[in-house]
């Protein structure tokens, strides 16, 4: 047999080619003792054909064993006929009990388990009966009584080493069980990774995807917050510069058109590459928010004041941003609709908020009935909104006709590393 072979083909071995061996060995030694202890013709030829009946049972049951489950019917016959067997060999000769002692060994094999002592039994009395000193039937009583303590021994010892055997089988049974269970375990968390493999591969395109929408709405925002008001500042410029005959007052225009020009071209490079506005650069918010107010100011002719309340803090670029940005759009849309005549914007800092309010007494108008895309409250306060929200704030707007506006944006204070 092969170092390769588990102990259970090993053991399938035994069983096929185990009988056969024991076998012979029984009819060499039987041939060997034949005349020391006193065979006589009709107990050799008796053997003779016996052996010939056990081989072919043996070979029967090669032919029929596979593809059948322990305990089967044929299995029970097959244990039956070769005990009977052995105890007529055991019979005429006692060293046939080499043969016998297979019943030991296959019994849980054949037999169920409520005949397994009873093939335990039958076994011991053939082993016995060969050991105890006349064959069988014993002679005398002293044979009697050496045939009962053998019977006694090997019926113990025959039950000692089957309970360990059955228990060691359910111990096997158990193992194998849990070794299913694990490769079931196994088979699901394999299942489980795949299917987490393909819902991170789908999350991660959601994300790439929402990622490219989130990008471009930013640059529409941007390009909304710095294009589109620079444009809108300029063409105000030259059309008051078109409408003035004062040759000072006409070239201080064309200025202010010619630096709102460049102010949104420089703005609008920043945007695509994602920096915080200009303004930012050399000013924290509290500066930027003052020249924004001051220079807009200038270019319509509202009245504006800027104040700051709380303690001033460093804040991280993003929050800043966003704040210069959602004041700048608040205070264009005041200028294109409010027709006001002031303007107030307040910087707060609030412990862990900041709020930025602007304010105008302007006509006002009603929000909630404003189209989803006009052009007092579509984009402009839409992309307020989403600027907030962005980085976990919120604005609100509060106005109604004849009443001015107000519009509050509260954020997050996140202070810079």
């Amino acid at each position: 047999m092969s170092d390769g072979m588990t102990v259970e083909q090993r053991w399938q071995a035994f069983f096929r080619y185990g009988p056969f061996t024991l076998l012979g060995i029984s009819v060499v030694m039987a041939v060997l003792s034949a005349d020391l202890i006193g065979m006589t013709g009709g107990e050799k030829y008796a053997a003779a054909a016996l052996v010939g009946v056990a081989c072919a049972l043996q070979l029967w049951w090669d032919r029929t064993r596979p593809g059948l489950a322990p305990g089967t019917p044929a299995g029970q016959v097959y244990y039956l006929l070769r005990t009977l067997t052995a105890f007529a060999l055991c019979w005429a000769n006692p060293f046939f009990s080499i043969y016998a002692i297979m019943g030991y060994f296959d019994v849980g094999e054949l037999l169920p388990k409520r005949l397994f002592r009873v093939g335990l039994l039958c076994t011991a009395v053939t082993m016995a009966g060969s050991q105890s000193g006349s064959g069988m039937p014993p002679a005398s009583p002293t044979n009697w009584a050496a045939f009962g303590a053998l019977f006694v021994l090997h019926f113990s010892l025959a039950l000692l080493f089957g309970n360990i055997s059955a228990r060691e089988a359910e111990r096997t049974e158990r193992q194998t069980e849990t070794i299913s269970e694990l490769e079931r375990a196994n088979t699901r968390l394999e299942q489980a990774l795949a299917e987490n493999a393909a819902l991170q591969a789908q999350l991660l395109l959601q994300a790439r995807e929402a990622g490219v929408a989130d990008e471009r709405r930013r640059l529409a925002a941007e390009i909304h917050d710095t294009l589109a008001q620079g444009l809108t500042g300029i063409i105000a410029q030259l059309q008051a510069h078109t409408s003035t005959a004062d040759p000072a007052r006409a070239r201080e225009h064309v200025d202010r058109a010619a630096a709102l020009a460049r102010h949104s071209l420089g703005e609008a490079r920043r945007s695509v590459h994602n920096l915080v506005p200009a303004a930012l650069e050399d000013d924290d918010l509290p500066g930027a928010l003052k020249k924004t107010v001051a220079g807009w100011s200038e270019r319509t002719g509202v009245r504006a004041e800027f104040t700051v309340t709380g303690t001033v803090e460093p804040l991280h670029d993003e929050v800043g941003a966003t704040l210069l940005r959602i004041a700048e759009e608040a205070l264009a849309n005041a200028a294109r609709h409010a027709d006001a005549a002031r303007a107030g914007v307040t910087l707060s800092y609030m412990g862990d908020e900041i709020t930025l309010d602007v304010r105008d007494d302007g006509r006002g108008f009603d929000p909630a009935a404003l189209p989803p895309h006009s052009g007092r409250g579509g984009f402009g306060l839409g992309g307020m909104r989403a600027r907030a929200e962005r980085i976990a704030g919120t604005v609100e707007v509060e106005s109604e006709p004849g009443l001015g506006t107000a519009v509050s944006a509260r954020v997050p204070l996140v202070r810079r590393a």
